[in-house]
């Protein structure tokens, strides 16, 4: 299973390790670019294999200086090193044996931020995927588990924390000017959960209470003077811990929990097992400095790795075929904690929106790949959002379709019997099926078949005999190298509305297995009939997007009207508000294209703002419900051929329609809901920010003119406000001197800030329109901009190639260009982040030709390049394939 540059690994190919490691002694002294690494690995000799097999380990740039056979100096014609691999042979055929491997390697000189690497003064692991084999060579993959017990040395003052896996065991002074400190894990755990941190940083200390009695210590390391703005990530940590005893009855299992904050970090976080590592825009928050969505993600984000201690490390997964294992299992339980703690409807209609910009693209596209793949060239580039969220999804179709009850059943037979395993998909189902004695085989299909499911729906109402048939044809796309796809079993929630707003209760007499209020489609077509239908209802299908489909059922906006009005479920009415939306913005586009007038559809105005003008509904909900499907919706909405810059100029004038109807309204929204209470963090608070910024942004259109935003920018108290305000004036306003003089306060205010002044440049790097590239080219030069911050980079050149469609999609085509020799640059230092901006030319080739073919160059020009890494060539060639 080992990878090797540009090989093809295959889910087929699976088979164990010859040699079982039992345990892992790592003694590290620390050096900025002379570390030094010693690794004593005990190993036997699997049952069953030959005793002329030999000891294989991966590497990866390695220099080794020592080779030791049960402690005596290994003979060198008993193995062969090179920087990728060692191989050892004559080893003994059953008895265990000693390994003891010396590396020397240079943190500092590590700018691709996997294994062991130093920034900022601190040193750093990162070693999933397979990162660790650039520390010492190790069997490099996540189905060897085995204990470790760490020993760190290094300078006492330039470190003085020394942090690794599990628990403290102590520490002493280490001659002159030194120390150690050895840390012990007793759960067995694969090589990618190891982590080290050493440096000089601040602490921020609270305890927490398990439901069995034991008391665990928590502690937060981020750069001194910051300890503040960890406050909330530590209120989160504590209620996910409770969450997860009283939800899923998982305990913590050992006596401390650390988190790091690091400022260079290639991922979100990662879920080391008692030593959380997290990129600091996760963990630093305070009203000044943080919106509400960055609360959000924090919370979010601070529960999805403290989760994995069960879903991940507890039970990890046997190969990174199975990754969704872990990470759409995990997503899911953040997902819900997240519901839990906010509103519900809302954080759902903040998953479908992103799953709909994201993971459907990606299903759509030359990358499209099954949520366990059965192929893989370059393991880093399948942490994507089919893995993750669609995940998420399979998981959350299994609870619906065993319901809340049983469900709970499979997770905890999951759990019993398989802690400290690595599993497999088929474990997990299984667990289900024997909880539940439901056969869930069909269903494992969306495991294994790529694609977004396209699901058409016609219904007939019979008034003589009192029935309602719902016909829905399923049709799953060909994909690369999947042509044909098998029918899936699609659980789709419904409703039937009366006219007064109230649900039918009817009985499915034919057609197909219905649960409750959820249609079981298995087959490529089916009719279910219902009976006891006394008057026409109107059907609304897939409630709480029950799954992760597209649906294309022709219902007239009368009855979009009615779900938007009287649906008890609120996503439901999100998305009749969308689906209203969507003809309108696609019809806008051509309009714009021709250069005729716009019209807005007048169902969709009266129910828009009748969803706005309602106080029983929360104020969160009726921000989504104003906030239009976006510019990349409304392509995917078209297919092929798009045109961006008609599709920009086709929403604004949707958008200055609605302002212009509204504007009394909005203005009473944005007096309304203008806070003059303290910045709370909670879901009340986001909830009328949100509403009162939907309200300024249509008064900025409905009056054209910068002046209400800019006042709101002077006027702001929070990050929130104040990012708001700044978005408006320099998306609506950008040559007004209004937005000059916002942009220039802002540098000033927050330009020691790095975190903060992401924001300034994610915000400049989104205006519409072609000039944006020349302010992106003069930002670059800024003092501000780091090139060997993933954060900083991701925030300028990614954020203008995933969120500008406009800017980067010129008609030109410099700006495919530009991008072009952007990856090609930060290749050469960070090939994981190199590959995953390079995803943003996955579409490519829905654009209208001219763009299709500028953006086909560029590719090339990438494809072309003389020393691209594994990452890179991964995903070009596939992206230029598709």
């Amino acid at each position: 299973m080992r990878t090797e540059t540009g090989r093809t690994i295959h889910l087929a190919d699976y088979r164990p390790t010859d040699f079982v490691l039992e345990r892992v002694d790592l003694t590290f002294e620390l050096d900025p670019t002379e570390t030094k690494v010693e690794a004593r690995l005990i190993f036997h000799r699997r049952e069953g294999v030959a005793p002329s097999v030999p000891l294989v380990l991966d590497g990866d740039d390695l220099t080794m200086t020592s080779l030791l056979f049960d402690q005596i100096e290994m003979d060198p014609a008993r193995y062969t090193a090179t920087a990728d691999s060692l191989t050892i042979r004559d080893l003994p055929a059953s008895e265990p044996f000693e390994i003891t491997i010396t590396t020397q390697i240079n943190p500092e000189a590590n700018t691709q931020l996997m294994g062991l690497y130093r920034s900022n003064g601190i040193y750093c692991t990162q070693c999933e995927a397979e990162g660790f084999r650039r520390i010492t060579y190790f069997p490099d993959r996540p189905d060897v588990l085995s204990v470790y017990t760490i020993n760190i040395i290094a300078d006492k003052d330039a470190n003085p924390l020394l942090l690794s896996n599990g628990n403290y065991l102590g520490g002493a002074g280490y001659g002159e000017g030194k120390h150690f400190a050895a840390w012990f894990d007793p759960h067995p755990k694969p090589s990618y959960l190891f982590a080290l941190v050493a440096g000089d940083l601040g602490v921020v200390e609270d305890t927490f209470t398990t439901m069995s009695g034991r008391d665990v210590t928590l502690k937060i390391y981020v750069e001194h003077g910051k300890e503040p703005r960890a406050a909330y990530a530590m209120d989160a940590l504590k209620r996910s811990m409770k969450w997860d005893e009283e939800v899923f009855g998982r305990e913590y299992d050992l006596d401390i929990f650390m988190i790091v904050a690091v400022s260079d970090f290639n991922m979100g976080a990662m879920e080391n097992k008692g030593l959380n590592i997290f990129n600091d825009k996760y963990v630093l928050a305070d009203p000044e400095t943080a919106t509400d969505q960055d609360y959000a993600n924090i919370e979010a984000i601070i529960a999805h790795e403290y989760f994995h201690n069960w879903t991940g490390n507890r039970i990890t997964c046997r190969d990174w075929f199975q990754l969704c294992l872990k990470e759409g299992l995990t997503v899911y339980r953040d997902h819900e904690f997240s519901a839990d703690m906010r509103s519900r409807a809302v954080k759902r209609i903040a998953e479908v929106r992103h799953l709909r910009s994201e993971q459907f693209p990606e299903d759509a596209g030359p990358l499209a790949h099954p949520v366990r793949p059965n192929t893989y060239r370059e393991i880093n580039n399948f942490y994507t959002t089919t893995v993750y969220e669609k995940g998420s999804e399979v998981t959350r179709m299994i609870a619906t379709i065993l319901g809340a009850e049983d469900f709970k059943k499979g997770m905890d037979l999951y759990f019993e019997r398989h802690d400290g395993d690595a599993a497999t998909v088929e474990d997990f189902v299984k667990c289900f099926e024997d909880a539940s004695g439901k056969d869930l085989s069909q269903f494992a299909l969306w495991y294994s078949q790529a694609g977004t499911p396209h699901i058409t729906v016609s219904t007939s109402y019979d008034a003589n005999a009192a029935t309602l048939s719902l016909s829905l044809d399923q049709m799953v796309p060909a994909t690369p190298g999947q042509a044909t796809k098998e029918p899936m079993h699609v659980p789709l929630s419904f409703a039937l509305l009366c006219h007064d707003g109230s649900e039918l209760t009817a009985t499915a007499i034919s057609g197909g297995t219905v649960t409750g209020n959820v249609l079981h489609l298995s087959e490529r077509s089916q009719t279910f009939v219902f009976s006891g239908v006394t008057s026409r209802p109107v059907v609304s299908l897939n409630r709480g997007f029950s799954a992760p489909v597209v649906l294309h059922f022709n219902q007239s906006n009368e009855d979009l009207a009615h779900i938007a009005r009287h649906e008890g479920d609120l996503f439901s009415r999100w998305q009749a508000i969308t689906d209203m939306a969507l003809p309108s913005l696609t019809a806008a586009a051509s309009a714009a294209a021709k250069g005729d007038a716009v019209a807005v559809e007048p169902s969709l105005l009266s129910s828009l703002l009748a969803i706005a003008a309602n106080e029983a509904l929360e104020p969160a909900f009726r921000a989504q419900a104003l906030t239009l499907p976006s510019e990349s919706d409304i392509a995917r909405a078209i297919g092929k051929d798009t045109d961006p810059d008609a599709i920009h100029a086709g929403r604004q004038a949707v958008l200055a329609a609605i302002a212009k109807a509204g504007e009394a309204q909005f203005e009473a929204l944005f007096k309304t809901h203008s806070s003059s209470t303290a910045f709370t963090p909670d879901a009340e608070g986001a909830g009328r920010r949100a509403l009162r910024n939907a309200a300024l942004g249509y008064l900025s259109l409905s009056k054209n003119s910068p002046a209400l935003a800019s006042e709101a920018y002077a006027k702001a108290d929070n990050m929130t406000d104040l990012a708001q305000a700044l978005t408006i004036l320099a998306h609506r306003f950008p040559d007004s001197s209004e937005t000059a003089a916002a942009l220039a306060n802002f540098e000033q205010r927050f330009g020691s800030n790095a975190l903060v002044l992401d924001k300034w440049f994610t915000i400049q790097a989104t205006i519409p329109g072609e000039a944006t590239l020349d302010r992106i080219q003069t930002l670059m030069k800024s003092t501000h901009y780091a090139a060997s911050n993933p954060n900083r980079v991701r925030a300028l050149v990614g954020t203008f190639a995933f969120s500008n469609p406009t800017g980067f999609n010129r008609r030109d085509g410099k700006a495919y260009h530009f991008f072009a020799s952007q990856v090609l640059e930060i290749d050469q230092r960070n090939p994981q982040l190199a590959a995953r901006l390079l995803t943003a030319l996955r579409s490519w080739q829905m654009l209208e030709p001219n763009r299709a073919n500028s953006a086909r160059e560029a590719l090339q020009i990438i494809s072309s390049g003389s020393e691209l890494s594994n990452d890179v060539r991964d995903i070009v060639d596939r992206i230029l394939k598709g």
